[in-house]
């Protein structure tokens, strides 16, 4: 009896602890963002992804982030205060799921709008998304196949 309760405390624990990922988490599980979130501990945004949110991130693959010229990312690595305002610009506040999400400008983070178009399929300035809801437990994740850049 004792070891069947200690098993289950053990497995609830686990399955909560799968549960409860932050935006971060949520990147880093699913392998294809690691360029983004080299970039987010770069620029010092971790611990504000981790935070309590909502947050909605486009978040860009790292097929995304090689289709700049390895130069170019790696200054872009290098300057933190550009890299923040890159990263921010692909965030917006609040929790917007793609069943909500209308075409026109939408603040982001960094200050500036970016365009969301939804003619042919969901893009973002110049970025198409192309997976929808991750969710997370301070938000969620909509994948884009560009890195976009702030006006």
């Amino acid at each position: 009896m004792k070891k069947t309760l200690i098993a289950s405390v053990i497995a609830l624990g686990i399955a909560f602890s799968a549960q409860a990922k932050d935006i971060v988490d949520t990147a880093v599980d699913a392998g294809t963002f690691k360029t983004l979130t080299t970039a987010l501990g770069a620029a010092g945004l971790v611990d504000t992804l981790k935070g309590k949110g909502p947050f909605t991130v486009f978040a860009p693959t790292d097929a995304a982030f090689a289709k700049i010229p390895k130069a170019d990312l790696d200054a872009l690595l290098k300057d933190k205060a550009k890299l923040a305002s890159v990263l921010t610009y692909h965030v917006v506040s609040g929790k917007v799921m793609a069943v909500n999400v209308k075409a026109g400008k939408v603040k982001t983070v960094q200050g500036s709008e970016l365009t969301v178009t939804t003619a042919g399929g969901v893009m973002v300035d110049n970025a198409h998304v192309t997976a929808t809801d991750i969710v997370a437990d301070n938000g969620v994740i909509h994948v884009i196949d560009t890195v976009i850049m702030p006006k």
